[in-house]
């Protein structure tokens, strides 16, 4: 069984005392490869020095929207110069988050807009975070992916939106991701992924956050995304190793893996 973890932040200091085992637990999981998603500029190039330290492991850059006021004059380049590294394999992650409204909104939106450019310059898909601004992060997306080309353009991670919206999503060109909520009884995950098509399907931790039954409100690690991946078989009566394979190849082909990584 072979396992792609989509959407991780193995760069946080919770792990720093215990990170090699980290990765050897996932490992041992099935889980041999890692996409971790920069927040800012210090933790894109931490991302980018594991990913170098790691095999298996590769970088997403950008600013959350969380530290999009935090974004200089000059940051978008030191995250160009930075994506010329191999391991770097998209820009995220990036988006709106208008329920913590830790920038303010314009700051968000501004931010959010110039990493659009950047990964459309660089030719890199996008990993995109939203919270309560659907329609916002819609409407520029929508506008945005009909300029690129060809290719997957990027993934909705921890996807929260409705059924309608994860469709409008992939006819632009998305993936949707599904993470620990997914396990949540109280959550409306299980009932969106169920008719996600598979073609269009990740999974992924968003560790250490968001760990799923029997961990949650645990630390979160790379090694628990079987636990995702079961209960999507469930949800849609397919064996752990095919939703394993079909997520893994969806991902090669979203972040432009080489073939033989898999």
């Amino acid at each position: 069984m072979l396992l792609v973890d989509s959407h991780a932040h193995i760069d946080a200091r919770i792990y720093n005392k215990d990170r090699d085992q980290v990765i050897a637990r996932a490992t041992e999981a099935g889980v041999r490869f890692i996409i971790n998603a920069g927040l800012d500029l210090e933790s894109s190039a931490a991302s980018l020095k594991l990913a170098q330290k790691y095999a298996g492991v590769f970088v997403a850059l950008g600013f959350h929207p969380h530290n999009a006021a935090k974004m200089k004059d000059g940051d978008l380049d030191k995250l160009a110069q930075l994506s010329q590294e191999p391991e770097v394999v998209a820009i995220g992650e990036i988006g709106l988050d208008f329920y913590r409204n830790l920038s303010p909104r314009e700051a968000q939106i501004e931010a959010f807009e110039q990493q659009l450019e950047l990964a459309q310059r660089l030719n890199l898909p996008v990993i995109i975070h939203c919270r309560n601004a659907q329609e916002e992060v819609f409407a520029i997306l929508s506008q945005w992916a009909g300029c690129q080309r060809g290719n997957p353009v990027g993934v909705l991670h921890c996807f929260s939106g409705d059924r309608e919206l994860a469709e409008r999503y992939i006819a632009l060109g998305f993936f949707i991701s599904f993470a620990g909520p997914v396990t949540y009884p109280s959550s409306n995950a299980a009932e969106i992924a169920r008719d996600i098509p598979l073609d269009s399907l990740l999974i992924e931790t968003d560790c250490p956050f968001l760990a799923p039954v029997p961990y949650r409100g645990k630390r979160n690690e790379p090694a628990f995304l079987p636990l995702v991946a079961e209960r999507l078989g469930q949800i849609r009566g397919l064996s752990l190793d095919e939703v394993a394979e079909n997520t893994a190849q969806n991902t090669l082909r979203l972040f432009r893996l080489p073939v033989q990584a898999f």
